[in-house]
Order: structure tokens, then C-alpha cells, then sequence
């Protein structure tokens, strides 16, 4: 039986993703007690297991992915700070 904290976990989505090729960042928005929107990031690599159709994430980055997840990072990093800014001139 689901509990209240994965209900409410399966029920938000995220506002923002970035990818480039098997890297990604998820960005979460999230209000404070005052009522500003701050946003926290999950950086992930995916990946196919062999033989198998369905894709797979992990949390656990490799040499050839680190360069990609600086981009992806950079990126992230760029769309959080615009729209940041657009809340704040609102």
C-alpha cells in the first residue's frame, strides 16, 4: 500500500529537463516557507541494460561522462537562474 510521502512523490513533476546523450538533470521546483520558488537538481545517466528495451538511471557517472555532465549541469544551471529572475520581476 502506497504511503502518503510516494504518493505525493509520484504526483509532482519535475518543471525542467536537460539532456545530452545519456546524461540528464531533473529540475525541481519547490517553495519555502515564504513562499519563493527554489529549485534542486538530480543529475543521472541512463542507460539500456543488454537485451533490454527498457531504460534504466543511475546516480553513478563514468570518466567519458563527466565532461557531458558539466554541459548538462551548465545548462541547467542557466535555465534555473532565467527563471528565477522571471518569478522575482513578477
Amino acid at each position: 500500500m502506497p504511503t502518503e510521502s510516494t504518493t505525493k512523490s509520484t504526483k509532482t513533476k519535475p518543471v525542467h529537463e536537460v539532456r545530452f546523450g545519456r546524461v540528464k538533470a531533473v529540475i525541481w521546483a519547490n517553495k519555502n516557507g515564504d513562499g519563493k520558488v527554489r529549485h534542486n537538481v538530480q543529475v543521472r545517466r541512463i542507460y539500456k541494460e543488454d537485451g533490454s528495451s527498457d531504460w534504466k538511471s543511475s546516480d553513478s557517472l563514468g570518466r567519458d561522462d563527466l565532461l557531458t555532465a558539466a554541459k548538462v549541469l551548465n545548462t541547467a544551471h542557466s535555465w534555473i537562474h532565467e527563471h528565477e529572475q522571471e518569478h522575482e520581476e513578477t
